[in-house]
């Protein structure tokens, strides 16, 4: 069964302890302190689109990718509700097309580690350095090796709420860095009985090395990787990283916000 079928229905309630507007702050700090203050922002895999509405508010013009249909339904329901002004593309990270370029794209919650083989997460770092602007930004979070080796590894989460439930079973594979979510959600109809779904998640846990190297033979510059919500280098033991990296190949860049 694909991802974010059943789940996209109840994603936004069990995600609900997710400091959306911490991120955001911290997203745009970044985003500014690079020189982007301003204009077309693409996010990759936007899902419901809680982050890229929060962008907007800060001013930003704002395009949201995602491949899951039930996640942009439930995006654009909440962008007629707020009456925000979004453009939502249904669209693969590993083969999408604009219109013309932006000044800056990024995407958060581990998006990028649901890219598990090597060459396609190169040819998403081809794809962005082609449709950002000269000297623009590429912002991304990840999952480290660390969190999936030590804290996700092969556990067994669960979680249960009044109108639905979740059993997530969690495996890892240190040799491969390949991670398999098996959820099994059961969701509470309009009639009082609870449904079974199940779907399955992959994740690869990539090391800060090798994004750099992706980085670089998709011809883009790595310029920094934060320990999540600080300005420090990763330590051993960090749970989520913040890559930067920037556009190399077109003219008329501007590296003044260059570190």
């Amino acid at each position: 069964m694909d991802a974010y079928t059943s789940f996209a229905m109840v994603y936004d309630q069990l995600m609900d302890n997710v400091p959306y507007e911490a991120w955001c702050a911290y997203l745009t700090g970044l985003l500014r302190e690079y020189g982007c203050r301003e204009g077309l922002v693409l996010e990759l895999g936007c899902g419901t689109g809680a982050l890229t509405r929060l962008l907007a508010a800060e001013g930003y013009d704002m395009i949201g990718l995602d491949n899951s249909p039930d996640m942009l339904s439930i995006a654009r329901e909440r962008q007629a509700e707020e009456g925000t002004d979004i453009l939502y593309l249904l669209q693969d990270m590993a083969a999408f097309e604009l219109y013309g370029t932006v000044a800056a794209a990024v995407s958060l919650c581990d998006s990028m580690n649901y890219i598990t083989e090597y060459q396609e997460l190169v040819q998403v770092f081809r794809l962005v350095n082609n449709y950002l602007d000269p000297g623009g930004y590429f912002i991304f979070d990840l999952n480290t090796p660390y969190k999936y080796r030590e804290l996700l590894a092969d556990n067994t989460f669960a979680e249960n709420r009044e109108d639905c439930s979740f059993i997530w079973e969690n495996t890892y594979d240190a040799g491969t860095g390949l991670n398999e979510y098996a959820l099994t959600l059961f969701l509470r109809g309009e009639d009082g009985r609870y449904e079974r779904f199940e779907e399955f998640h992959y994740q690869r846990a990539y090391t800060v090395e090798t994004v750099k190297k992706a980085a670089a033979e998709a011809g883009m510059d790595l310029i920094a990787v934060y320990d999540a919500f600080t300005r420090d280098a990763p330590s051993d033991t960090c749970e989520r990283v913040y890559v930067v990296l920037r556009e190399r190949g077109k003219s008329g860049g501007n590296d003044m916000a260059a570190k």
